[in-house]
C-alpha cells in the first residue's frame, strides 16, 4: 500500500509541474516579448524565453523547504517532456530526439546558472549580458534597450513570484506580471 500512495504523490507532484510549467509558457508567449521588446520569434527565442520563465519559477520553488524542490523538479521534468514532444511533432527522427533535447537541457543550464549568478550578485550589467547573449544568439543584436528592458522583466518577475504563498504554488497556481508591466 505504501507504495500505491508514493505513486499518488508522484502523480499529483507531475499535474502540478506541469500546471506550472503551462503557466510559464503562457507568459513567455506574451506577444509584447516579440514585438516591443524584440525577442526573436524563432524556434530558438521562444525556446529562449520559456527558459526564462521557466527559470523563475523553478528558483522560487527551490528556495522553500520540501515540497518546493520537488516542485522544482517535476516544473524542470514537464518542461523537457514537453520539449521531447515537440521536437518529435516538428518531425525530428527518433533516433537525434534524446540528443537534441539533452542539448537543450545543457543548455538550459547554462543559462540559468548566468542567470542566478547575475542576480545573486546583483549584477545588472551581468544579467543584461547574459540574456542578450541568451534570447538573441544566432539572431540580429538586441535593438537599444532591449536587454535592459528584458533584465527589468525577470527581475520584476522574481519580486512578484516571491510575494506567491507557497500553498499556492503547491496547488500548481503560479501567477506572473503582464510583460509590459513587468518590463517598465
Amino acid at each position: 500500500m505504501a507504495g500505491f500512495l508514493g505513486l499518488g504523490r508522484r502523480a499529483r507532484r507531475e499535474r502540478i509541474g506541469f500546471s506550472l510549467y503551462t503557466a510559464a509558457v503562457t507568459a513567455a508567449r506574451d506577444p509584447y516579448l516579440f514585438t516591443a521588446v524584440g525577442v526573436p520569434d524563432t524556434l530558438d527565442g521562444r525556446f529562449d524565453i520559456i527558459g526564462v520563465y521557466a527559470f523563475l519559477a523553478i528558483q522560487r520553488l527551490k528556495r522553500e523547504p520540501e515540497p518546493g524542490p520537488l516542485f522544482a523538479q517535476a516544473l524542470f521534468d514537464a518542461m523537457f517532456s514537453d520539449m521531447d514532444i515537440n521536437l518529435r511533432e516538428l518531425g525530428v527522427s527518433d533516433m537525434s530526439v534524446g540528443k537534441r533535447v539533452r542539448a537543450m537541457w545543457e543548455a538550459f543550464h547554462g543559462r540559468a546558472l548566468a542567470y542566478s549568478q547575475a542576480m545573486e550578485a546583483g549584477d545588472i550589467p551581468a544579467l543584461e549580458a547574459a540574456l542578450a547573449r541568451n534570447i538573441w544568439r544566432g539572431a540580429a543584436p538586441p535593438s537599444e534597450g532591449a536587454a535592459g528592458a528584458l533584465a527589468r522583466l525577470v527581475l520584476a518577475q522574481e519580486a512578484c513570484l516571491t510575494e506567491q504563498t507557497m500553498d499556492r504554488l503547491r496547488e500548481g497556481e503560479i501567477r506572473f506580471l503582464p510583460a509590459q508591466e513587468a518590463c517598465q
